[in-house]
């Protein structure tokens, strides 16, 4: 039996909530969620190949870019894990258009508007299956930092939050990933209009190098990206610095990319045929 069988017939027990509530909601956010953790477990070479880019990335800026790379106030390392950490969870959410893609290309996206359920529900399930995985891919991710010899200067409560800062930004990303996913509805140029983006992003932001060292145009840009003003936070909290104005930064980027393209992907959802 497939699960889109197993979520029809959930939707449809007596037992479920009633539409409209926001039991049924939660509901209906749970069992999308639920589906999208489960497809991570049937087909665990998905978790695996997206563990290993960013730890071959962690490898290799250590121990080949490192010894070039000075960062004052501390060794390359400690300076490199926040921003790996950062671009992780930016990276995968990637996957997040890619899978409502490949959803609507198998035509499951249109069985699931067909059901009595909310219309965020499939969006919320998927974001949140990905910040599931995401998640775990930053536990393994700082594992192997602390074998290599990472060692964060903050106390656990410093580095506890930067992860969940992490964690939340790449959530918001994945709404982006969402939009762009629902609206050219191919797997492959979801792939590819989800990576062409962010991959400047990532790199011309402090996750790799300090901004100085870059020219004046890019270091403009670069100061008021949200992935540096993100980074330099969690960089600060890892290695117990002063935040200066990154905090509320990135607050103000991360709740406002959020609000507005969870907005936007229900939108675009709504005219998905």
């Amino acid at each position: 039996m497939t699960e889109e069988i197993i979520l029809e017939k959930s939707t449809s027990t007596a037992h479920a909530p009633a539409p409209g509530g926001l039991r049924w909601l939660l509901s209906d956010i749970y069992t999308m969620t639920w589906r999208g953790i489960m497809r991570y477990i049937r087909l665990p070479q998905l978790l695996i190949f997206s563990t290993i880019q960013p730890v071959l990335f962690l490898l290799l800026f250590t121990y080949v870019f490192g010894g070039a790379i000075q960062t004052p106030g501390t060794n390359y390392l400690n300076y490199l894990v926040p921003g790996i950490l950062t671009q992780v969870v930016i990276f995968g959410s990637i996957q997040t258009g890619v899978g409502l893609a490949e959803d609507m290309s198998a035509g499951i996206i249109s069985r699931f508007r067909s059901l009595p359920m909310a219309r965020s529900a499939v969006l919320a399930g998927r974001t949140l299956a990905d910040l599931c995985r995401n998640i775990f891919v930053m536990v393994l991710m700082i594992t192997v930092a602390f074998i290599i010899g990472f060692r964060p200067e903050g106390s656990i409560l410093h580095v506890i939050l930067a992860l969940g800062i992490i964690a939340l930004f790449g959530f918001s990303f994945s709404w982006i990933s969402a939009t762009i996913g629902l609206s050219v509805k191919n797997t492959e140029t979801a792939q590819v209009a989800g990576f062409i983006w962010v991959f400047p992003l990532v790199f011309a932001s402090s996750i790799f190098v300090p901004i100085g060292t870059m020219p004046h145009w890019l270091q403009t840009f670069a100061n008021i990206s949200p992935i540096t003003v993100t980074v330099n936070w969690v960089r600060a909290l890892i290695l117990n610095t002063p935040a200066g104005d990154n905090w509320w930064q990135s607050l103000v980027w991360i709740f406002g990319l959020l609000i507005d393209f969870s907005l936007l992907a229900v939108l675009q959802y709504g005219k998905t045929e």
